[in-house]
């Protein structure tokens, strides 16, 4: 996912094909984040559904603004300028600010016009589909902190942490020149090459993460692993039975992530062409599997297989698959999503063992899932996993960009939280108590007689 400015006669025309591609899976990545606030909604208290769906929708108000400003720029921008970028970490937050530059269009007697790297796809569609991207990763977030933090002050957050946090590492990933790339990219000032090597100025054994495993999900789960560390638990927590109040909401969002999940997952290919198709069949597999992983973990500890279980295995396969959907085969991303399925559907103990209350299982799905989506293209990737391949090399490169983004997010992630505990974090253990959604937006979900 590169972008430049490259002369028309490199390119011809602008793909109207493949323009539409992109365009429609902008508009499914963003229904996610509606599909999120739904499945999160269901899995709150009644007391607590608006909050926890507003939470979603502010997160989608905020940084469309900020990626549109400056979030765009800072990611991407020293593709389309020719700039440097800031230490392979992030780029200039001015240089494209307002994203005004790439509105450009072609008509008779342009020479230039901004297009994605290899495809005649114009780069404010590209911008559009990478803002999705943004909103939904901050949104995750919100998940871990259900029902006890004010609403003014997550708002803050969703600014300050995507600045921070989310464009350099998006930028680290995926931005840079055509070939290039930030710090975990394949350029030859990459932690990639620095590994192996490089070879016309690319590392011999470029990083991999199609889709978002270490810039969306790892990035996401351990940012709420270390609030929830930070904020603190709920009131009652390890003492009240938190059920969800409305499983059909759950399972509803289940369904528009998944559906939404193909613009995440195929839409990253930025075309239509075969390995779109490989990533749609890639992507499909896993989550179904993921879904058998799931419940069979439940039948066997619980005696009984669940619809909340079945939802949460479906979002375990898609955060899994994410990063490796380009590189599996259908049969490899089958044993991917089992087991990922599996392992999310055992870690969302931890947080009674370790006494931490991520209140909706934001880290044991997504933090858990996404490190071993990332991890395993290193085993069941295709020509370069250890077990389909059999070289090491791609698993050690896949272990230390994972590391580096959990290192990365969680000490950046921290020092916001710090920071803006002056704002306060916290609304009162009444207004916990009575419910969040009186107190932050004066309304109620449910008008009970």
């Amino acid at each position: 996912m590169v972008l430049a400015q490259l002369p028309n006669e490199s390119f011809g025309p602008i793909d109207t094909g493949n323009t539409a591609f992109m365009l429609v899976s902008a508009a499914l990545v963003l229904l996610m984040t509606p599909g999120l606030a739904f499945f999160y909604g269901g899995l709150a208290r009644g007391k607590s559904v608006l909050n926890m769906m507003m939470m979603s929708f502010g997160a989608l108000a905020s940084i469309s603004v900020v990626y549109v400003l400056w979030g765009f720029s800072m990611s991407f921008s020293d593709g389309i300028t020719g700039e440097s970028d800031i230490l392979g970490l992030f780029a200039n937050p001015f240089a494209l600010f307002g994203s005004d530059q790439l509105m450009s269009t072609i008509g008779e007697g342009d020479t230039e016009q901004y297009v994605t790297a290899g495809l005649s796809v114009p780069a404010v569609i590209f911008m559009g589909f990478q803002l999705t991207f943004a909103v939904i990763t901050v949104a995750l977030i919100s998940g871990a902190l259900a029902e006890r933090v004010k609403f003014s002050t997550w708002m803050v957050f969703t600014v300050i942490w995507s600045t921070i946090v989310y464009f350099p590492l998006s930028h680290m990933v995926w931005g840079g020149l055509v070939g290039g790339g930030g710090l975990l990219g394949a350029g030859e000032d990459s932690i990639a090459a620095k590994l192996f090597g490089t070879t016309d100025g690319e590392a011999n054994v470029a990083p991999i993460d199609f889709a978002g495993g270490t810039v969306v999900h790892i990035n996401a789960g351990i940012a709420a692993l270390v609030l929830v560390l930070i904020i603190g638990k709920r009131v009652g927590f390890g003492r009240t039975a938190y059920r969800p109040h409305n499983i059909p909401f759950v399972m509803l969002g289940a369904a528009l992530l998944w559906f939404g999940w193909f613009g995440f997952n195929v839409g990253s290919e930025l075309g239509a062409d075969l390995l779109a198709g490989q990533v749609w069949v890639n992507t499909t597999a896993a989550t179904a599997a993921a879904i058998i992983g799931w419940l069979a973990v439940e039948l066997i500890r619980d005696k009984h297989a669940t619809s909340v279980g079945a939802a949460s295995g479906i979002v375990a396969g898609l955060v899994a698959i994410t990063p490796a959907c380009g590189a599996l085969t259908p049969v490899g991303s089958l044993i991917l999503g089992v087991i990922a399925g599996a392992l999310a559907a055992l870690a969302i103990g931890m947080k009674n063992k370790f006494g931490y209350d991520d209140s909706l299982d934001v880290v044991g799905v997504h933090l858990v899932a996404g490190l071993w989506g990332t991890l395993a293209i290193g085993l069941l990737g295709k020509d370069v996993g250890l077990l389909w391949g059999g070289d090491y090399k791609q698993l050690v490169v896949q272990a230390v960009i994972a590391f580096f983004a959990l290192a990365f997010t969680a000490v950046l992630t921290a020092i916001i939280a710090f920071a803006l505990k002056p704002l306060g974090w916290r609304v009162s253990d009444e207004d916990e108590k009575s419910g969040i959604d009186e107190a932050e937006h004066a309304e109620t979900a449910y008008e009970l007689a």
